[in-house]
């Protein structure tokens, strides 16, 4: 019984010291570019910028394999954060220019849902609580109005409300860092 703790304690040593040395040998930098990018967006991880994710996109935007202005739930803010960050202009804000995306909050009439959770599984950020064959409802504070919950409803029971603007909404581009100014919309985001 001994013999064989020492046996698999020396394996577990050997491994551990294999695992160490490799982990050091074969370390891949990453993008310091990409890794700020990604620090800036929303992650929504929604998809909606044409990748399956925010780190993917911000990798994509560091290697200017993509425009900065194709995050819908991040906005503005975040698109002229990581253009001051990248030192280039700011873009119209949508894939093609053509103007502001529409942002708001999804909102499920509850007297039609049926309980389907086709858009429980379509939500990347888990904004919406249901279960199969009850009504589902979004949390607010959670949704990023990333809009992919309302094509997979059967019954059309999803919509999208706009964010009113109010004197605790609103906000001024601010001056500083594109951190500072990433950090003031994540805060404005979360405060809806």
């Amino acid at each position: 019984m001994l013999t064989s703790i020492l046996v698999i304690s020396g394996l577990a040593a050997a491994f551990g010291l294999l695992l160490g040395y490799a982990s050091i040998r074969f370390h891949v930098e990453g993008n310091p570019v990409a890794d700020k990018l990604d620090g800036l967006l929303p992650q929504s991880q929604c998809g909606q910028c044409g990748f399956p994710g925010c780190r993917p996109f911000a990798e994509a935007v560091a290697c200017g394999e993509a425009q900065i202005n194709a995050c819908p739930p991040g906005g503005e803010d975040t698109m002229i954060a990581m253009a001051e960050m990248l030192g280039v202009d700011p873009l119209p804000m949508g894939e093609d220019g053509g103007g502001e995306i529409e942002t708001g909050i999804a909102v499920i009439n509850e007297e039609e849902c049926i309980g389907c959770t086709l858009c429980i599984k379509a939500c990347p950020v888990d904004a919406i609580l249901g279960a199969t064959r009850q009504m589902h409802t979004v949390i607010a504070s959670e949704c990023t109005g990333c809009q992919l919950c309302i094509e997979p409803c059967p019954v059309d029971c999803i919509t999208l409300e706009s964010i009113e603007k109010t004197t605790e909404t609103w906000s001024w581009a601010l001056p500083g860092s594109p951190e500072d100014i990433a950090d003031a919309a994540k805060a404005v985001k979360n405060h809806e």
